[in-house]
Protein backbone atom coordinates (compact mmCIF):
# COMPACT_ATOMS: atom_id res chain seq x y z
CA UNK A 1 0.00 0.00 0.00
CA UNK A 2 1.09 3.63 -0.33
CA UNK A 3 1.80 3.98 3.37
CA UNK A 4 4.75 1.61 3.03
CA UNK A 5 6.47 4.03 0.66
CA UNK A 6 6.45 6.88 3.16
CA UNK A 7 6.56 5.05 6.49
CA UNK A 8 7.82 6.66 9.64
CA UNK A 9 8.33 10.11 8.12
CA UNK A 10 4.60 10.50 7.51
CA UNK A 11 3.80 9.08 10.94
CA UNK A 12 6.03 11.61 12.68
CA UNK A 13 4.68 14.51 10.61
CA UNK A 14 1.07 13.58 11.34
CA UNK A 15 1.84 13.13 15.05
CA UNK A 16 3.57 16.52 15.15
CA UNK A 17 0.69 18.22 13.34
CA UNK A 18 -1.89 16.71 15.68
CA UNK A 19 -1.16 19.43 18.24
CA UNK A 20 -2.80 22.82 17.57
CA UNK A 21 0.08 24.75 19.18
CA UNK A 22 2.56 23.14 16.80
CA UNK A 23 0.31 24.00 13.86
CA UNK A 24 0.24 27.61 15.06
CA UNK A 25 4.03 27.61 15.31
CA UNK A 26 4.29 26.35 11.72
CA UNK A 27 1.83 29.02 10.58
CA UNK A 28 3.88 31.73 12.29
CA UNK A 29 7.13 30.46 10.83
CA UNK A 30 5.61 30.21 7.36
CA UNK A 31 4.41 33.82 7.64
CA UNK A 32 7.67 35.19 9.10
CA UNK A 33 10.22 33.11 7.28
CA UNK A 34 12.20 32.52 10.45
CA UNK A 35 11.92 33.39 14.13
CA UNK A 36 13.35 32.63 17.53
CA UNK A 37 11.50 30.69 20.22
CA UNK A 38 11.17 33.91 22.20
CA UNK A 39 9.55 35.72 19.28
CA UNK A 40 7.21 32.81 18.62
CA UNK A 41 6.21 32.59 22.30
CA UNK A 42 5.09 36.23 22.28
CA UNK A 43 2.10 35.31 20.10
CA UNK A 44 1.10 32.12 21.91
CA UNK A 45 -0.49 31.49 25.31
CA UNK A 46 2.42 29.20 26.31
CA UNK A 47 5.86 29.77 27.78
CA UNK A 48 9.07 30.03 25.81
CA UNK A 49 10.11 26.68 27.28
CA UNK A 50 6.91 25.08 25.96
CA UNK A 51 7.58 26.60 22.53
CA UNK A 52 11.11 25.13 22.57
CA UNK A 53 9.66 21.68 23.36
CA UNK A 54 7.12 21.99 20.55
CA UNK A 55 9.85 23.12 18.17
CA UNK A 56 11.90 20.04 19.13
CA UNK A 57 8.97 17.81 18.10
CA UNK A 58 8.61 19.72 14.82
CA UNK A 59 12.36 19.44 14.25
CA UNK A 60 12.34 15.68 14.92
CA UNK A 61 9.55 15.34 12.34
CA UNK A 62 11.62 17.29 9.82
CA UNK A 63 9.15 20.18 9.69
CA UNK A 64 11.46 22.91 11.03
CA UNK A 65 15.18 23.47 11.40
CA UNK A 66 17.03 25.62 13.87
CA UNK A 67 20.13 27.60 12.92
CA UNK A 68 22.34 29.21 15.53
CA UNK A 69 22.98 32.90 14.88
CA UNK A 70 25.14 34.23 17.69
CA UNK A 71 23.36 33.40 20.92
CA UNK A 72 19.99 32.85 19.24
CA UNK A 73 18.53 29.87 17.47
CA UNK A 74 16.38 30.89 14.54
CA UNK A 75 13.81 28.41 13.31
CA UNK A 76 12.47 28.10 9.78
CA UNK A 77 10.03 25.76 8.05
CA UNK A 78 11.49 22.80 6.13
CA UNK A 79 8.84 21.93 3.54
CA UNK A 80 10.20 18.55 2.36
CA UNK A 81 8.56 16.45 5.11
CA UNK A 82 5.25 18.26 4.67
CA UNK A 83 5.47 17.78 0.90
CA UNK A 84 6.06 14.03 1.35
CA UNK A 85 3.05 13.83 3.67
CA UNK A 86 0.91 15.75 1.17
CA UNK A 87 1.98 13.33 -1.58
CA UNK A 88 1.03 10.37 0.64
CA UNK A 89 -2.37 11.94 1.34
CA UNK A 90 -2.92 12.63 -2.38
CA UNK A 91 -2.01 9.04 -3.20
CA UNK A 92 -4.41 7.79 -0.54
CA UNK A 93 -7.16 10.04 -1.91
CA UNK A 94 -6.53 8.77 -5.44
CA UNK A 95 -6.80 5.17 -4.21
CA UNK A 96 -10.14 5.95 -2.61
CA UNK A 97 -11.35 7.75 -5.74
CA UNK A 98 -10.63 4.60 -7.76
CA UNK A 99 -12.44 2.43 -5.22
CA UNK A 100 -15.48 4.70 -5.18
CA UNK A 101 -15.57 4.85 -8.99
CA UNK A 102 -15.55 1.03 -9.08
CA UNK A 103 -18.38 0.86 -6.54
CA UNK A 104 -20.37 3.37 -8.62
CA UNK A 105 -19.87 1.33 -11.83
CA UNK A 106 -20.91 -1.91 -10.08
CA UNK A 107 -23.99 -0.26 -8.57
CA UNK A 108 -25.01 1.28 -11.88
CA UNK A 109 -24.58 -2.08 -13.67
CA UNK A 110 -26.65 -3.82 -11.01
CA UNK A 111 -29.36 -1.17 -11.39
CA UNK A 112 -29.43 -1.66 -15.18
CA UNK A 113 -29.71 -5.44 -14.75
CA UNK A 114 -32.50 -5.10 -12.20
CA UNK A 115 -34.48 -2.65 -14.35
CA UNK A 116 -33.74 -3.27 -18.05
CA UNK A 117 -35.29 -0.87 -20.56
CA UNK A 118 -38.54 -2.09 -22.10
CA UNK A 119 -38.16 -3.50 -25.60
CA UNK A 120 -41.55 -2.13 -26.77
CA UNK A 121 -40.51 1.44 -25.93
CA UNK A 122 -43.84 2.01 -24.20
CA UNK A 123 -44.47 3.55 -20.84
CA UNK A 124 -45.49 1.49 -17.87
Amino acid sequence: MTEDRYGEAVDSVLAALADPTRRQLLDQLAARGEATATTLAERLPVSRQAVVKHLAVLDAAGLVAGTRVGREVRYAVRPAALDATARWMASLAADWDLRLATIKRVAEAAEREAHPPRSDGGAV
